[in-house]
């Protein structure tokens, strides 16, 4: 019999979060998908019209049209011919509540005495952001796929620095520009290292080329330094056929010695007997405070053992992600491989503004400005970290590099520099941290460089004020 009765509405009975950014459609697209993959709409469920649903939620029915084709689309839903739109009768189980992220990962220091940190130049910024600007518009080449190896004008750059500097005469061919020292590490020691290869490692040394070295499978043999620098003829003793050694001949880290000529000539010489490499890394060489620029080992290699890598991070910033290798041409072809199959190349925006800014001269004036404001720092600390201390804490004043290292008496027991750091709530190293080998005084490797000189100044009272309560003596009354 007919009847004039109106058909009720069908109703999604259920809330859906339709937060956020974006149109209708797509917020509402992104509620239902997260009710389908949770398991609030089951499979097989009819959903309402698209009529009904606009009006329930106050939505434009194209919008819900679109939403419905979407989830269609997704496979997360099914259209049957005169009898609607369905969930999917099969669908995947989608994920849970996000779950809290775990503890934060560590950034790098941020405190007094922090290493790595360099100053903002307003000078060196606004003639770099010039020169950023000018490329940006000027070369069509950002906006395709460069060299493994990086722009040819900055190769040539780097070149021209290296020969004017360090005395290494380099073809600019024989570059590789990286984003900074490690990622040459890394990739140097991809192509070079197997499993349980083993490595020379200067004990005290770098302890995040030490990771690095680790993370590549290497066997790490500590080989001692002294005031001469690493001992190749101990090196020999422990392992004569290492694959690989690294050093920081010119200011090494982290006691900030310089590796004498007659320990740098046994080194090569070990390297050339032994078919091995050196890999150099002169991480700040361009701040020396006593004399000329030294010579690099790299510019006394005539056998062409040595890998000399290079950064930007400390003359200009660590954001800039700059650096380099100098690769003996033995190697070029396998390390630019491994590059490109890695990060393929590196950015020219910035790598040609940096090609100009070493050809016009910017880059050596910021140099020799950051250089005073150093030694500055530098000074600053050499004199009051003893004073502050009572004189219990001995520091060493590197003629080259932007940290010092302030060593504890040797008889102090073991933990005591980790009780200091936290009382004085400074950043830096522990030298007990950089060993291989746990032996002699522990101490504090401390960065000057990016820090006020206020803050160096309260950080070096503190330092001073925490040796004082720490000290045995202290400690026993």
């Amino acid at each position: 019999m007919p009847t004039n009765s109106r058909r009720k509405p069908e109703v999604l009975d259920m809330p859906l979060l339709l937060d956020g950014a974006g149109s209708q459609s797509g917020r509402l697209h992104a509620g239902l998908r997260a009710a389908i993959l949770g398991g609030r709409l089951a499979p097989g469920l009819r959903l309402p019209s698209s009529r009904d649903l606009a009006a329930q939620l106050g939505l434009r029915r194209n919008a819900v049209v679109i939403a419905y084709e979407q989830l269609l689309s997704d496979g997360l839903a099914e259209a049957r011919v005169g009898a609607g739109t369905f969930v999917a009768a099969r669908v995947p189980r989608g994920p849970g509540a996000a779950a809290p992220a775990g503890a934060a990962i560590p950034l790098p220091g941020q405190a007094p005495f922090a290493l790595g940190r360099t100053h903002a130049d307003p000078a060196l910024l606004r003639q770099f952001g010039r020169l950023v600007r000018r490329h940006l518009t000027a070369e069509a080449a950002h906006f395709g796929y460069g060299d493994p190896r990086g722009g040819e004008g900055l190769r040539s750059a780097i070149a021209e620095h290296l020969a004017a500097t360090r005395g290494i005469a380099c073809d600019p061919g024989r570059v590789l520009v990286t984003s900074g020292t490690q990622q040459a590490l890394r990739l140097c020691a991809e192509v070079l290292l197997r499993p349980g290869d083993a490595v020379w490692m200067e004990d005290p040394g770098y302890p995040s080329a030490r990771r690095i070295l680790e993370a590549c499978g290497a066997r790490l043999v500590p080989v001692p330094v002294d005031r001469h620098g690493l001992d190749a003829g101990e090196g020999r003793r422990q392992a004569p056929s290492a694959r690989l050694a690294y050093v920081t001949p010119s200011h090494q880290f982290p006691t900030g010695v310089t590796m004498s000529m007659e320990r740098r000539l046994a080194l090569l010489d070990w390297a050339r007997e032994a078919g091995s490499w050196v890999v150099e890394d002169d991480y700040d060489s361009e701040f020396r405070y006593a004399g000329p620029p030294l010579t690099a080992l790299a510019g006394i290699d005539a056998r062409e053992r040595v890998i000399y890598l290079g950064t930007f991070s400390k003359t200009l910033f660590p954001g800039l992600r700059t650096g380099f290798a100098v690769l003996p041409g033995e190697l070029l072809e396998r390390v630019a491989a491994a590059r490109l199959v890695s990060d393929r190349f590196p950015p020219s925006l910035t790598g040609e503004a940096l090609a100009e800014l070493i050809r016009d001269g910017g880059f050596a004036a910021h140099v020799r400005r950051m250089r005073s404001r150093y030694r500055i720092a530098r000074d600053l600390l050499a004199e009051l970290l003893p004073r502050a201390s009572g004189g219990l804490l001995r520091v060493t004043v590197p003629d080259q590099g932007l940290s010092l290292l302030a060593l504890l008496p040797e008889d102090w027991p073991p933990g005591t520099a980790v009780r200091i750091r936290a009382a004085a709530g400074i950043e830096g190293w522990l030298l007990s941290e950089t060993r291989l080998v746990r032996k002699g005084p522990d101490g504090f490797v401390l960065g000057f460089s990016g820090h006020s000189l206020p803050a160096l100044r309260r950080a070096a009272e503190r330092l001073g004020e925490a040796v004082r309560a720490w000290s045995p003596g202290a400690v026993a009354a």
